[in-house]
């Protein structure tokens, strides 16, 4: 349980710290706005913190991270959110200094997030797999 806490620890620093630097990036080069770096912070504090809260529990209460695919999760999730993260974080960047980008670079740009996605969706899905198999420590089967 503690490794899932310490997991969500780190989203909420990186998810805070986020929004510290998209509120005073924007500020500071005097842009007003919409940047994907506003979704940065949601996504880590969210799909990050409150995930692995969620699931701190769920492993205190149930054998959910003893069942099969439980691990796969956890390492495909916590390789998509990241690169999800960097990806908006790059993508917003360039949109408040008002960077053109090649078309080139603007699809490795997006197929790298769209990675990140897939990599998220499924681990979401091996997340409810393994919920479903698992049994709860108070109730027989």
């Amino acid at each position: 349980m503690k490794k899932y806490i310490n997991t969500a620890f780190i989203y909420a620093v990186a998810g805070l710290a986020s929004g510290v630097f998209y509120r005073e990036f924007t500020k500071f080069s005097g842009f007003s706005g919409r940047t994907a770096l506003s979704f940065v912070h949601l996504h880590l504090l969210v799909l990050g913190m409150l995930l692995f809260l969620l699931v701190a529990l769920f492993v205190a209460s149930t054998d959910v991270s003893q069942q099969k695919g439980f691990a796969l999760f956890y390492r495909l999730y916590n390789i998509g959110l990241p690169l999800t993260a960097v990806t908006l974080l790059g993508r917003g960047v360039v949109q408040v200094r008002g960077v053109a980008l090649s078309k080139a670079f603007d699809a490795a740009l997006s197929g790298v997030a769209g990675i990140g996605h897939i990599l998220l969706g499924t681990g979401l899905v091996l997340l409810f797999c393994c919920l479903r198999r698992s049994r709860s420590a108070h109730l027989t089967a």
